[in-house]
């Protein structure tokens, strides 16, 4: 074959050229419009956002983020295993990236996360294993 006829082949991944798209012309014209927001955009906005919350007697105005940690904290302490667990899953991820000796202070505090940690791997290796 020719360099010439190699060119005009058509076949697998190679479509006539009357039927390719021309230099500048996109095969997605109708695409993502400029400025389409990602779901962790949205979120990180919506989170953001203020909300007005009752702290006891008062009324408070705090991020969306803010109000739904004090809700999960309050409902892990008002006795909300589900909650507690939930709280101390965050805890040990974002102690994770920390130094731990500079971010636990007390060895009850170190022992409690060590223990959880230990207790969710060994957790993790049971059910990869059923």
């Amino acid at each position: 074959m020719t360099e010439n006829e190699k060119a005009d082949t058509v076949g697998y991944k190679r479509p006539p050229r009357e039927h390719q798209f021309r230099p500048g012309q996109s095969g997605n014209p109708s695409g993502r419009p400029k400025g389409a927001r990602n779901f962790k955009s949205e979120l990180r906005e919506e989170l953001s956002e203020l909300v007005t919350v009752r702290d006891g007697d008062r009324e408070i105005e705090v991020s969306k983020q803010r109000a739904l940690i004090k809700s999960l904290v309050a409902a892990a302490i008002d006795g909300n295993q589900r909650a507690a667990a939930s709280v101390l899953a965050m805890c040990v991820r974002m102690l994770a990236d920390a130094e731990e000796d500079e971010a636990i202070e007390s060895v009850e505090d170190r022992d409690i996360v060590e223990a959880f940690t230990k207790r969710t791997k060994r957790a993790a290796a049971a059910g990869a294993k059923s």
